[in-house]
């Protein structure tokens, strides 16, 4: 009986010591489970910061996509096939003081919000319009032109249309998703609406289209004597506006544009630029 009584408390004591050696171990494992789960939460919220980091983004893969249309003198194609205009120059800056290469996507206007959202461009700089739409679903830069939105016909039909209610009735071309877009049809004219600024002023050309509602600054260099349009002239201005480049909602991209904004103007490079594209009177201070 004292052999069998030994032999249990034996094998008790085995059970006491493994269970203490499996406590001692399950508390190690948490200690370990707690520092990995620390190291984890670090590592996701350094990763969601660099996340949020437009700059940081485009400057770890090497390049800032612009997001354009066919629009001169802001962005458009020379002999070559490179784009050019004061926007794609100006991009083009930004771009150097980013550390970065440009590269110019050309996009469908009215999905501009969406190609930037899913990161297909970085920022939307094309003479674009600073609206209701951009402020909601993006962020804009400060003002660096001012433009406006005009009526562009032939010109042996000019002096009928001398107001926006003298367009009633008109069928007016206008690119899709754009300022002209919205002023036209906030007239409550009937619209057409294309791929870009320069297929409705090739619609009016055509006579497709009775007339179109395209950016003044684009209406300056493409219409008129001595331009690939010397039969079209502009005639009724519907809205006076501000451009700005369009970046993601809540992205440093935006100040970062701002601040080479102020440096680009203070260097004389902005006002050698717009001199170059014709649009010295259109330039904004920046400050």
């Amino acid at each position: 009986m004292k052999k069998i009584f030994s032999l249990l408390l034996a094998a008790v004591m085995c059970l006491s010591l493994s269970a203490c050696a499996g406590g001692d171990s399950g508390s190690t494992v948490g200690g370990t489970g707690d520092d990995a789960s620390a190291s984890g939460a670090g590592s996701a919220a350094s990763t969601s910061s660099e996340e949020e980091s437009d700059v940081a983004y485009i400057q770890d893969k090497g390049t800032l996509v612009v997001g354009i249309t066919d629009f001169a003198p802001m962005d458009y194609q020379d002999d070559n096939g490179e784009w050019i205009g004061f926007d794609a120059d100006m991009a083009r800056e930004v771009a150097e003081a980013l550390g970065v290469e440009v590269q110019f996507s050309e996009i469908e206007w009215g999905n501009k919000l969406m190609e930037l959202d899913n990161k297909s461009v970085d920022c939307l700089w094309n003479g674009m319009t600073i609206t209701d739409e951009i402020t909601n679903g993006a962020s804009a830069t400060n003002p660096y032109a001012k433009n406006a939105q005009v009526v562009v016909v032939p010109a042996d039909k000019a002096d009928q249309y001398k107001t926006a209610e003298d367009l009633q009735g008109l069928l007016i071309a206008v690119e899709d998703g754009s300022a002209g877009q919205e002023a036209a049809e906030a007239e409550g004219l009937d619209c057409n609406a294309v791929q870009s600024q320069a297929a409705a002023l090739m619609e009016v050309d055509a006579g497709t289209s009775d007339a179109c509602v395209i950016d003044l600054l684009m209406a300056g260099a493409m219409i008129g004597e001595g331009t690939s349009y010397p039969d079209l002239v502009g005639t009724v201005e519907l809205t006076e506006e501000d451009y700005g480049v369009g970046c993601r909602k809540g992205s440093d991209l935006t100040e970062f544009i701002n601040e080479q904004f102020v440096k680009l103007y203070e260097d004389g490079t902005m006002a050698e630029l717009a001199e170059k594209y014709g649009i010295s009177d259109n330039i904004v201070e920046q400050k």
